[in-house]
C-alpha cells in the first residue's frame, strides 16, 4: 500500500483527482476506465457523498442508462457521514491501484463549496487520532526543491483486529493471555467485541470452561462462570455441565447454548443462556415439546426464532426432524415442511437469507459426506434443491459458516479422506459459489469441528475462526479480513429494491474487455434521429404503464390477501375461543362423569348388602312360619290328648296341668 504525505480531506482530493473525478462531479471516461464497473459507480457514489453529501436529488428517468447507474450507487450509500466516504474512497483506490500517489502529479488542493470540512486552523503538527484507533505519528515539514512538502511517518500502530491488514488472506492473530484448552465441535459466538467460546471435546472428553478473547486487545481471558441458583443441574454443581457439539447464538447482550452431547443425556434438548454481565448460566424454561437430545445439528437465528434442524442422538440416530423455538415466548413448535427434505445428517452448515430462506449445505452420515445444498422456504415451509452456479463444491462434514451481507462464508471441514483446504463463499442471491482462499499444508483451517465468527470492527468485516481437529487438537485463531468493496457492493445492493435493479440491468454496457463505458446520452441524442427517438420515448411509456398497472394489480392482490389473513385470523381466534369452552365443558362433564361413577359404586355396594339382607329376613321368615306351624301343632295335640283322656277316666298329667 502506498503511503500518502498528504492527510484528509488534501488526500482524498488527490486521489479522486488520479481517478478521474473533477470539479461538479465531471468524470474523466479515459481514468475511470482503468476500473471495474462495479468499482467505478461506487468510486462516483463515495466521491458524490464526500463532497455534496446524502443523495437528495430525484431519480433520474429510465432512458438514461448512466445516470441511473450512478444514483444507484450514491443513494445506497444513505446517510454515510462524509468523512467516512472520504476515508472509504481512498481505501477502494489503493486495493485497486496500491501505487495510486507515486503516479500523482504535484497536488494543489483547491476547496470544494459543497462540502463543509471541520479542518483544524491549528498547527499543522498536530494531527488529530484517526477513527478506527491507529494512531498516526506526527507530521513533519521538510525542503524539497524551495517548496515547502508536508509528510508523515510511515509507521502506523495497530490494534486488535486492525492489525490484519491483507484483505480475503487467512492471517494466524498474535493473542496474549493463557489460550484455552486445544479442542474442537465446541461453541463460538460473538458479543460486545469478544468472542466466546464455551465447551467441546478434547480426546474424548466433553469440556466446560468458557473461553473470551477481546478483539480490542487480542486477549484471552478464563470466565468464572456459575449456574443460577434454582436452576436444574444446580443441585449437582455449581458449574454448567459439559459438553460438545452444541450451538452458541448471540441474542442481544446475551447467547443461547442450545443442544449437545454430554456425558449423561437428557431425554430433550436443554438451552442455556449466559449473561456476561453477571457471568451467571441459567436453565430456560421452555413450553411445547421440545426435541429429542442430540449434537451435531444447526441452529440459525431467523428473526426472533431458532431454526434447528438434523444432528444426532443420545443413540448415535441421524437426524433430519426441523423445530422452531420463539425466543419471545420460548415455545417449541415441531414442523412438518413438505417437499423432500435433506437426507439425516449432522455436522452440516446452515445459514438464513433475507429472513426467509434456511439454506443447508453438506455435512455426514455414518458413511459418507454430502455436497448438496437445500432450501426451505421459512413462510410456505416447503424444501427444495435450487440450482447453483459457479464451481462446484466438494463434500464435507464439520466445516463451519458465516453470513456477511448476501455472503456465505464456509471453512475447514473434512471429507473422510483430509481436512478441506479452500474457504467458499456463496452469494445466496445468485446461489454463485466461488473460492475466496485456500491454505497449504495440514493446519488448523483444514480442521473438522472448528468454528467460525463474523465480527465488525472499526468498520472493516473480520472472519475468525477457531480450534479444530485434523489429526491433532488446536487451540490457534486465525482472521480474515473481506475486502471493503464487496461489503459496500452488498451494502448499495440492499438499498435498492428489486424493481430497480431489473431496470438497471441494460443500462450499463460493458466493452469486450470488461471495463465501464460511459454512455454519452447529449452526444447519442445527435447520432439518434428524432423519429427513433420519439418511438423510444412512447415505447418507454407505454412499458411504464403496463409496469404501474401490473403493480396496481399486484397491489390490489396484496390488499385482498391481507383482508383474507385478517379473517382468516379472526376466524380462528373464534375457534380457538369456542374449542376453549368446548374443552372447559368436557373437562366439567369428565369430572360430574366421575362422581356419579363413584355414586354408582356405592349404590352397588349398597344393593348387595341389602340383598343379604333380605335373604337372612327371608330366612328368618320362614323359621318363624315353622317355628308357629310346630307351636300350633303341639297345641292341637294336647288338646286332643286331654280330651281322650276324660272320655277314658284317665286322669291328666300334673305335670302338663
Amino acid at each position: 500500500m502506498a503511503s500518502s504525505g498528504l492527510a484528509y480531506p488534501d488526500r482524498f482530493y488527490a486521489a479522486a483527482a488520479y481517478a478521474g473525478f473533477g470539479a461538479g462531479g465531471a468524470t474523466s471516461s479515459s481514468a475511470v476506465s482503468r476500473f471495474q464497473n462495479d468499482v467505478a459507480l461506487l468510486l462516483y457514489g463515495l466521491y458524490q457523498q464526500a463532497t455534496v453529501g446524502p443523495c437528495n436529488v430525484p431519480k433520474p428517468r429510465a432512458w438514461s442508462p448512466v445516470e441511473q447507474s450512478k444514483w444507484t450507487s450514491w443513494h445506497g450509500l444513505g446517510s454515510m457521514p462524509s468523512a467516512e466516504a472520504m476515508r472509504l474512497f481512498v481505501k477502494i483506490l489503493e486495493e485497486e491501484d496500491p501505487g495510486w500517489y507515486s503516479r500523482v502529479p504535484e497536488f494543489n488542493p483547491e476547496p470544494v463549496v459543497d462540502i463543509e470540512m471541520h479542518k483544524p486552523k491549528e498547527d499543522p503538527k498536530v494531527i488529530p487520532a484517526s477513527a478506527n484507533g491507529i494512531s498516526i505519528p506526527e507530521p513533519k515539514t521538510i525542503s524539497e526543491n524551495g517548496s515547502s512538502v508536508e509528510t508523515q511517518d510511515k509507521v502506523v500502530i495497530l490494534e486488535g483486529l486492525s492489525a490484519v491488514s491483507v484483505h480475503e488472506e487467512w492471517t494466524p492473530l498474535s493473542v496474549s493471555g493463557q489460550r484455552p484448552k486445544p479442542r474442537y465441535e465446541h461453541g463460538a459466538t460473538v458479543v460486545q467485541d469478544k468472542m466466546y467460546i464455551f465447551g467441546g471435546n478434547h480426546n474424548g472428553r466433553y469440556l466446560s470452561d468458557l473461553q473470551a478473547l477481546d478483539l480490542k486487545s487480542l486477549t484471552w481471558s478464563k470466565i468464572d462462570a456459575k449456574l443460577q441458583a434454582g436452576s436444574t443441574d444446580s443441585s449437582k454443581s455449581a458449574q454448567v455441565s459439559s459438553c460438545a457439539g452444541h450451538s452458541l447464538i448471540s441474542w442481544g447482550n446475551k447467547f443461547f447454548s442450545v443442544a449437545g452431547h454430554t456425558k449423561d443425556p437428557s431425554e430433550n434438548i436443554t438451552v442455556k443462556e449466559f449473561d456476561p454481565h453477571t457471568c451467571t448460566w441459567s436453565i430456560v424454561k421452555t413450553y411445547g415439546k421440545p426435541p429429542v437430545s442430540r449434537g451435531g445439528q444447526s441452529v440459525t437465528l431467523v428473526g426472533t426464532t431458532l431454526v434447528l434442524f438434523g444432528g444426532e442422538d443420545a443413540k448415535r440416530c441421524l437426524l433430519n426432524d426441523l423445530h422452531i423455538l420463539d425466543l419471545e415466548t420460548m415455545t417449541w413448535d415441531d414442523v412438518d415442511a413438505i417437499g423432500t427434505p435433506p437426507s439425516p445428517r449432522s455436522d452440516h452448515a446452515a445459514a438464513c437469507h433475507a429472513d426467509r430462506y434456511l439454506l443447508i449445505f453438506g455435512g455426514g452420515s455414518h458413511a459418507t459426506c454430502f455436497d448438496d445444498l437445500h432450501v426451505l422456504d421459512l413462510q410456505t415451509m416447503e424444501w427444495s434443491r435450487p440450482k447453483q452456479q459457479g464451481l462446484t463444491p466438494g463434500p464435507r462434514a464439520g466445516h463451519a459458516g458465516a453470513t456477511v451481507g448476501e455472503n456465505w462464508y464456509i471453512v475447514g471441514g473434512g471429507n473422510n479422506k483430509s481436512g478441506v483446504s479452500e474457504t467458499l463463499v456463496l452469494n445466496m442471491s445468485t446461489l454463485t459459489w466461488s473460492v475466496l482462499s485456500t491454505v497449504e499444508g495440514r493446519v488448523p483451517l483444514a480442521s473438522e469441528g472448528m468454528t467460525l465468527v463474523h465480527s465488525n470492527y472499526n468498520g472493516d468485516d473480520y472472519l475468525i475462526s477457531f480450534g479444530g481437529y485434523n489429526g491433532r487438537y488446536s487451540n490457534e485463531a486465525f482472521a480474515l479480513k473481506l475486502t471493503l468493496k464487496s461489503d459496500l457492493q452488498s451494502k448499495t445492493k440492499e438499498h435498492a429494491s428489486d424493481s430497480t435493479s431489473r431496470v438497471l440491468e441494460p443500462e450499463v454496457e460493458l466493452s469486450h474487455d470488461g471495463k465501464i463505458r460511459e454512455i454519452a446520452m447529449d452526444s447519442a441524442d445527435s447520432d439518434l434521429k428524432k423519429d427513433d427517438a420519439s418511438e423510444l420515448l412512447v415505447a418507454l411509456k407505454a412499458e411504464k404503464e403496463e409496469l404501474e398497472a401490473a403493480l396496481n394489480r399486484e397491489q390490489l392482490q396484496t390488499i385482498q390477501i391481507k383482508e383474507e389473513i385478517v379473517e382468516a385470523e379472526a376466524r380462528n381466534a373464534e375457534l380457538t375461543k369456542e374449542l376453549q369452552t368446548v374443552r372447559g365443558q368436557l373437562a366439567a362433564e369428565q369430572s360430574r362423569c366421575f362422581k356419579l361413577e363413584v355414586d354408582v359404586a356405592e349404590l352397588r355396594q349398597k344393593l348387595q348388602s341389602m340383598d343379604a339382607l333380605e335373604r337372612e329376613v327371608e330366612l328368618l321368615r320362614r323359621q318363624k312360619a315353622a317355628s308357629e306351624q310346630a307351636a300350633l301343632e303341639a297345641k292341637q295335640r294336647q288338646s286332643s290328648s286331654g280330651m281322650w283322656g276324660w272320655l277314658v277316666g284317665t286322669p291328666p298329667d300334673k305335670s302338663e296341668s
